[in-house]
């Protein structure tokens, strides 16, 4: 081939580039601010993010049969960005992360790094956005987060499918991504009646840096999980947050993604960092390798009416715990003022609740068939010793403790009209742990059987 002939090759493929699907998406893109756009049928090919016009408002992006896929060589922080835009709605089509060609090792992101900035690779991220909604978009093979949400107001998700996403760090493990994040001082946010498969690190959650802002006025309801490697949902620095009637099977599997290394112990509900004003009610997940509950930082709220099951072998759940656990890990909050009524928490590992704090109301709850292990009597073949210390922890039905991060005074509470069973839980039913008295408490009409 001549010069010329070269010369007028490259020009042709240039022309062409200019005219493919994604070039044409991209123009677009970049020049309405309002109005309806409407996605072309088939899959487009994007190969670095696509951005959505800043100061975009009241606009619409509707597929039809539409799938946005990332090419093998993609580099962005999501196939498609918006920043500061308004009023946006994005509907009806899906997102294909090509996880398989892009995945690569990568660590958590560290306690200074908003996720938006450590996490590349996501399906949607959008920051600073006032009115975002979201409904019926289906994401598969996305590298780290779906959907990423940070420092915006009025977020309103629906119907949306989350399959087989998120990456893994240098071991192999899940590094947390895989899922819906909220973070960094949002608001006014809801996610409901969407789906999450195979997803290795959470499944849905909030987060903000210790020295942001909190989240706040959120509701996560009717949505379902299944094999979530980390936890289903995580509520992390928020108040007045609800979740509601959720359900989810298979968290904590599969094993190997867990990340043992790191201490994430895989969570039906869990909480981080400052949480109050807040109420989990109606949830119901079975088949938890780890903890149904984990109220570490969560206080002046409530866990009412949810129900968790586990039917295997204590062998079955490597990383199973108590039901349900307090802690007080962040230095400003203290565990107090936790009403839990009305649950069932029916065949974990170990007992039903770590409770610690003042303040709480235990009452009308069902423990049933706790302490699968069988311990201590089935130690050392099950770890059955968490502190040398206090080797009546893990065989007791409701351990009144101390603390684990920080100590703490536990006295106050009310723990009546619940029943607890399982083994030996007619004499190891509620057992107070060093430095802390039953009389402290109001221990009460419980119902204990083996």
């Amino acid at each position: 081939m001549d010069q010329v002939a070269r010369g007028l090759f490259a020009i042709a493929a240039i022309a062409l580039a200019a005219c493919s699907p994604e070039a044409r998406l991209r123009r677009t893109l970049a020049m309405q601010t309002t109005g309806v756009i409407h996605l072309p049928p088939g899959e487009i090919e994007i190969s670095y993010e696509l951005q959505i016009a800043p100061q975009a408002r009241d606009l619409e992006l509707v597929g039809s049969g539409t799938v946005l896929k990332a090419s093998p060589n993609f580099r962005g922080r999501a196939l498609l960005v918006g920043e500061n835009v308004h009023r946006v709605r994005l509907r009806d089509f899906s997102v294909d992360g090509n996880r398989a060609a892009l995945a690569k090792p990568l660590a958590m992101a560290p306690p200074e790094n908003a996720f938006r900035i450590w996490y590349p690779d996501n399906g949607l991220l959008f920051d600073r956005v006032d009115g975002l909604q979201i409904s019926n978009l289906h994401f598969s093979n996305i590298v780290n987060f779906p959907i990423l949400v940070s420092r915006s107001s009025d977020i309103d998700i629906s119907s949306a499918t989350i399959e087989d996403s998120g990456s893994r760090n240098a071991l192999g493990r899940n590094n947390l991504s895989g899922g819906i994040l909220i973070e960094e001082g949002s608001s006014n946010f809801k996610v409901r009646r969407s789906s999450f498969r195979r997803i290795l690190g959470n499944g849905l959650w909030t987060h903000s840096l210790f020295t942001s802002r909190r989240l706040e006025n959120g509701l996560f309801a009717d949505n379902t999980f299944d094999t979530i490697g980390r936890d289903a949902i995580q509520v992390g620095q928020a108040t007045r947050i609800r979740v509601e009637d959720n359900t989810g099977s298979n968290i904590g599997f599969p094993l190997d993604v867990v990340d043992v290394e790191n201490g994430g112990v895989p969570v039906a509900i869990d909480t981080s960092g400052d949480v109050d004003t807040s109420t989990y009610e109606r949830n119901r997940f079975n088949e938890v390798n780890g903890k149904c509950f984990d109220l570490d930082g969560f206080h002046d709220g409530a866990v009412r009416n949810n129900e968790c099951t586990d039917r295997k072998r204590a062998e079955d759940y490597p990383f199973g715990h108590f039901g349900i656990v307090m802690n007080n890990t962040d230095p400003r909050v203290q565990a107090q003022n936790i009403d839990i009524s009305g649950n069932l928490i029916d065949g974990m590992k170990y007992g039903g609740l770590f409770l610690m704090g003042s303040g709480h109301s235990i009452v009308g709850n069902r423990f049933l068939n706790l302490n699968t292990a069988g311990c201590n009597e089935s130690a050392p073949r099950i770890p059955c010793i968490y502190k040398q210390d206090e080797p009546e922890m893990l065989e007791s039905g409701i351990y009144l403790g101390r603390g684990v991060a920080r100590l703490q005074e536990t006295r106050g509470n009310t723990i009546r009209g619940n029943r607890i069973t399982g083994h030996k839980m007619s004499t190891r039913c509620i057992h107070a742990g060093p430095g802390v008295t039953n009389g402290a408490n109001t221990i009460e009409g419980n119902d204990c059987a083996d």
